[in-house]
Formats: structure tokens, sequence, C-alpha cells
């Protein structure tokens, strides 16, 4: 199971948060992907009312798309709902989750955001950074601005914040709307889209994001 590394207190104020985010951030790796993925580990968080949440870890094998492990953890969220800050909301179950798996996946796909973060330190960077393993963030919705790309699956153009590039626009199905990828820990950007493409071969989404969210919406 993934191990998490003991590296800050959570935190009960937002200047705490802030100060935990920009110390945390110099620990991320930008590196050449790892070789040879076979299991990928979705991570999503559902909620039930405004506290109240559920996470969800599934982890998939990436050539049969396959779900080897799940785990579930019920809880309450302890912070505040603040913009750039989910993961002090998130990212504890979460890890609560990963550790109650009997797998340990070769990388971790986030329905959230990495490097594509106003501080360059989103949920999959936190994620990555807390356990060590490669990481990459996967959003629904853009941060930052980028030009449409072409229609066809693969197609890909630069996320810009503050007119810096931090992840992709990618188009994972023709005519479907792009999703948003950023490096979380331990990986580039070329292993990340071309690892949620082999993981979205029918759907706009990564079977990673879907597996979890189902499992998140019936547990």
């Amino acid at each position: 199971m993934p191990s998490v590394r003991k590296l800050h207190d959570w935190p009960s104020t937002e200047q705490e948060a802030l100060a935990i985010q920009q110390r945390l951030r110099r620990l991320v790796r930008v590196e050449p992907g790892p070789a040879g993925i076979r299991t990928a580990a979705g991570l999503d968080v559902a909620y039930r009312d405004n506290d109240r949440l559920i996470a969800v870890v599934t982890v998939v094998d990436v050539t049969s798309l396959s779900v080897l492990d799940t785990a579930v953890v019920h809880g309450r969220a302890e912070f505040p709902y603040i913009s750039g800050l989910f993961a002090f909301r998130e990212a504890p179950p979460l890890l609560q989750a990963l550790t109650r798996l009997d797998i340990e996946p070769d990388i971790l796909v986030c329905d959230g955001h990495g490097l594509a973060h106003p501080r360059r330190f989103g949920l999959a960077c936190h994620l990555g950074v807390l356990t060590d393993l490669p990481s990459i963030g996967v959003g629904k919705t853009a941060v930052g601005s980028y030009d449409q790309p072409g229609i066809h699956r693969g197609d890909h153009t630069p996320l810009l914040l503050d007119d810096e590039p931090v992840g992709r626009a990618l188009r994972t199905q023709a005519n479907v709307k792009p999703v948003f990828v950023s490096v979380g820990h331990r990986t580039d950007l070329d292993t990340a889209c071309d690892l949620i493409l082999r993981l979205a071969p029918k759907y706009r989404l990564p079977e990673t994001t879907r597996t979890a969210d189902h499992l998140g919406r019936t547990a």
C-alpha cells in the first residue's frame, strides 16, 4: 500500500494553508515519466452535503482498464471551501483511502489540477509530494487560458496561466470538449497526456476518473 510522508500538519486557517503550499511546491519534481506504467489510481471526492464527503480511489489496469483495487473513506471536510485550497479539504480523506489499498499504483490520476494552479501546487502536486508517487491532474474545467485544440483525438494546445504554460488542453475524443492535463509530481507532460489518451479510449474522461466517480456515487 502507498505510504504518506509527514511533511506538515493540516492547517486550520487560510494563511497556514498558503504557507504550506509555498513551502511544499519546491519539492515538486518534473522529470521523465515512469516507464512501463501498468496501474493507475483514480482519485475523486463526492460530497453528500456541504461538509460530508466520500473519498474514493480505484486502481485500474492500464492495458485492460479493469478495476483491480478500490478504497472508500466516509468523512467530513475539516477545512473551509476556499478557491485554490481544495487540497486541504480533499487530500486528508484521499490519503486515508490510498493507505487502505492492497496495490500500490504506478501513478496517481487526480480529478483536479497539478501545476495548473495559481501557486503551481494543486491537488495532484500535493498528493504526489506527500506520497512521493508520480501524479498527474486531469481537470474538467480550465484554470487559465487556452486556444481550442484541433477536433481530432490527441490534438492539444498549451494551457497558460500568467502567460506561463502550466499544462495542456487535450482532446481525448473527436469533436468533444477537451480535458486539462497538468503535471503533479515525478512525471512530465508528454507522459501525462499519453497516459490519459490510453485511459480514455471511448469517453472524454479517463477510466480512472470514471470508475472513481461511479464508485463514489454508489458508495
